[in-house]
């Protein structure tokens, strides 16, 4: 009996979870079923769904590294690198990841995601490079004087590009999902780009079954989406469902924090009070992380990752809401994508 795409990803799904088994922290089917029935919260439907989902994920992860000479996965701490760094290490069980992790440092992170990357990525034997556009920094480039949307420029998009031309890598693997935002909607799994990194969505190729074409010339790069067809709740989903660790910053607590345009700012390293604002004391969490001045916290008393999940199912906007990049201008997030913004 000839099997439909759907069953062949289920049964790929099955065998990766079987064959990970001795990693330790990544979990077996049967250890998948026995949470399922302690409490996890997730029905059978929902537990095939999430099976599907990450074998199509290795599917692309493979494929990536199978038609690349150099390939890079791009982290950025979140969860979203989290689930795709944990896929990436199930794709290439028992041997180590093919290829580097490349985290573009801005300077403006919270202390606690740099102390994340440094320990989890120590602890799984990963090769983490590091880039910053120490130009930019070396010219006092920051949010406050420059506004969001260069300050971004600068220290996202033009280091991403820099650090992708100077590692010489020909692929390059996000974790942008087509739920987020507009933009990311209309992208492909396989995202092309020229010489100069940038974007443009009338010449992307055709996923026809599944079938990504990854020719490139010297100088021209794809973009690598595995988690394309997931949603923020799938994401979490399958956090609770394979224990995977993320930044405590997701966790609610007491937090100071100031209200800037709407948006609470947890007072950290690198965010400074403009005129009128006044620290407060809320319980909130981060539901998207990036820079300090950027990215701002929701109310919540969501402290687990279960909560989380039963917090989700209520919303009906998106994560990005909270990211101040995202409404410097209208369409932002396309005309970055299109400058090389991942």
């Amino acid at each position: 009996m000839l099997l439909g795409i759907e069953e062949i990803c289920y049964a790929a799904a099955m065998e990766a979870s079987r064959g990970s088994a001795a990693a330790g922290s990544l979990a077996t089917v049967e250890e998948a079923r026995r949470q399922e029935r302690s409490g996890v919260g997730l029905d059978r439907a929902e537990l095939t769904h999430l099976r599907w989902l990450e074998a199509e994920s290795i599917h692309i992860l493979r494929e990536g590294a199978a038609q690349f000479a150099r390939p890079v996965l791009l982290y950025s701490i979140g969860k979203d690198s989290s689930v795709m760094l944990h896929l990436a290490r199930k794709a290439f069980y028992p041997g180590p990841i093919p290829f580097p992790l490349l985290h573009i440092d801005t300077t403006y992170e919270y202390p606690e995601m740099i102390e994340f990357r440094d320990r989890f990525t120590r602890e799984i034997g990963a090769r983490l490079v590091v880039y910053t556009n120490r130009e930019a920094i070396r010219m006092g480039a920051n949010p406050y004087d420059l506004g969001t949307s260069k300050c971004c420029q600068l220290l996202r998009t033009q280091a991403l590009v820099q650090g992708l031309r100077e590692g010489g890598y020909d692929a390059a693997f996000g974790g942008a999902r087509r739920d987020e935002e507009r933009s990311r909607a209309k992208e492909r799994v396989f995202s092309f780009r020229d010489r100069n990194g940038h974007w443009d969505p009338k010449t992307q190729r055709p996923e026809l079954w599944s079938i990504y074409n990854g020719r490139v010339d010297p100088g021209e790069s794809m973009r690598i989406f595995p988690l394309s067809n997931w949603t923020e709740l799938d994401v979490w989903r399958y956090i609770a469902l394979e224990r995977i660790p993320v930044v405590p910053l997701y966790f609610a607590k007491p937090r100071e924090v100031i209200v800037r345009n709407g948006a609470l700012i947890p007072l950290e390293t690198n965010v400074k009070l403009l005129p009128g604002e006044k620290p407060e004391r809320v319980w909130c969490r981060m539901r998207t992380l990036g820079c300090t001045p950027c990215s701002g916290a929701i109310r919540s008393k969501a402290d687990t990752v279960e909560k989380i999940i039963e917090e989700l199912l209520s919303f009906r906007r998106s994560e990005r809401e909270n990211r101040v990049i995202d409404h410097d201008q209208d369409g932002s997030m396309e005309l970055k994508k299109r400058e090389g913004y991942f």
